[in-house]
């Protein structure tokens, strides 16, 4: 049976759970080994049992959705190893539906693999309150992964209060089955955190030089939706990043901080990395973004109804652009990333390389930006860095000695003292900084000084030719 995307399940029949057993050292659990037993005790947590469901390791192939109808029910893996248990449909062209239909509140999915249902993975109600996913691996989905929809008729009635968080979402081929499939996608959802999770290959297969269709997002919050919370995820090689708002269906507040963004350079419909449509008193600060693909822009804000939006701190290698009547202020944003700058782009880690001196201590102070991606506190040298990752020194001064050196994209922070000796010669190359209360001692022969060099106003530089 396949559901339509605004449906409600109402009064399928129950099946007795028989054969469950309590787990000892829990309070009102269940412990199932089979797909019977877990159809079984779904339905006994509906009709007033125990609510805690604990799946023993293994693969769990479906008939038909699990519809969760009682408020406070949990279904999770015994062994909290995610990989080890697999809740499964048929098949993205088969007739599962859903692996969990949510009309509930409070329910939690964590530590298990969902995958091959027809429509999504998770789908919630439209009156479903505060789902916790967590630690979930869902891929190869028909359409979206986690399905937040709503009734125009009825936009009193929302979902509210969700929270995903450290779950890896993706499709196995690397490409998705066709254009309409996304991440996280939500229809006037209210106060959702969307924290630490992967997004991989949500990409369309159409062609791009025929006129394709690009894939949703990967996270994309919209139709009235408010005060989102986006934040420390990474998503790598999708056709579109973060959405908030599309069109004239907007988005209210929120924040998008602290995500990594790349996509490689295939022939696709790679599209921006984060887009803002109709969206008022909104956050985006402190992510990075790097786009190999032919798309111009990495952020763009767009539509009339755009404003009091703030754009900040954020580094990437394409343009932040305004479009169609847009405004908002944009602050201490890098936009000429290399490659080069980040340990390794083509996996989508993003992280400093170097400590670049445009972007070390470069930003700008946010309420709210405590910490970057990793949970490293924020700021760790006189001033916040711009992008998703804040450099954490591993030493305090550069290796810089030997034969001939040459020292690039280095920054002596305040409170160093460094001493740089070389038998021949000492080039100091581009994007080199000492800042106040540093000491930094150049001994060799020769010592070249690039226009790259810069020493602020209470740095203490020594050359000593020898």
């Amino acid at each position: 049976m396949r559901f339509s995307k605004m449906c409600r399940w109402r009064g399928l029949p129950y099946i007795l759970a028989i054969g469950l057993c309590l787990l000892p050292g829990l309070t009102s659990a269940i412990t199932v080994g089979t797909v019977g037993e877990l159809v079984d005790a779904v339905n006994q947590a509906n009709s007033g049992g125990d609510k805690q469901i604990l799946l023993q390791d293994g693969t769990y192939t479906l008939d038909e959705a699990l519809v969760i109808r009682a408020s406070g029910v949990t279904v999770r893996s015994l062994s909290g190893n995610r990989s080890a248990v697999i809740v499964r449909g048929n098949g993205m062209d088969g007739s599962v539906s859903h692996v969990f239909f949510v009309e509930g509140n409070d329910f939690t999915a964590r530590d298990m693999t969902l995958r091959d249902v027809y429509y999504h993975a998770i789908q919630m109600d439209i009156d479903a309150q505060a789902p916790t996913l967590i630690n979930l691996h869902i891929l190869d989905t028909h359409e979206q992964m986690i399905k937040v929809p709503y009734d125009t008729d009825q936009p009193e009635i929302h979902s509210d209060n969700g929270r995903v968080e450290n779950c890896l979402f993706e499709y196995s081929a690397g490409i998705g089955p066709q254009w309409y499939i996304g991440g996280v996608d939500a229809h006037h959802a209210f106060n959702w955190v969307i924290r630490g999770n992967t997004f991989k290959n949500i990409r369309s297969p159409e062609d791009p030089d025929a006129g394709g269709r690009v894939a949703e997002h990967a996270i994309h919050f919209w139709n009235g939706s408010q005060n989102t919370l986006v934040e420390k995820n990474a998503i790598i090689n999708c056709d579109r990043g973060i959405g908030f708002g599309l069109g004239s269906q907007g988005h209210v507040g929120g924040i998008i901080r602290n995500n990594m963004i790349y996509h490689n350079a295939a022939h696709d419909l790679g599209d921006v990395g984060i887009g803002l449509e109709s969206v008022t008193d909104a956050q985006v600060y402190n992510n990075t973004i790097y786009q190999e693909h032919a798309y111009d822009n990495a952020i763009e804000y767009r539509w009339p109804a755009t404003t009091g939006l703030l754009v900040a701190n954020n580094l990437t290698n394409r343009a932040i652009a305004q479009r169609d009547g847009a405004s908002a202020e944009l602050s201490n944003n890098v936009t000429n990333a290399e490659s080069a700058w980040f340990v390794n782009p083509a996996a989508g880690d993003l992280h400093l390389s170097t400590p670049i001196s445009t972007v070390v201590n470069q930003g700008r102070a946010i309420d709210g930006l405590i910490d970057d991606i990793d949970g490293d506190v924020r700021p760790q040298g006189g001033g916040y860095d711009i992008g998703a990752d804040e450099y954490v020194f591993s030493g305090s001064c550069p290796d810089c000695s030997g034969v001939e050196v040459e020292i690039d994209e280095w920054t002596f922070l305040t409170g160093t003292t460094c001493e740089c000796i070389a038998a021949t010669s000492i080039t100091i190359g581009t994007s080199v900084t000492v800042q106040p209360g540093a000491t930094v001692t150049f001994i060799a022969p020769i010592v070249r000084i690039t226009p790259g060099f810069h020493a602020e106003d209470g740095a203490i530089v020594h050359i000593r030719q020898e």
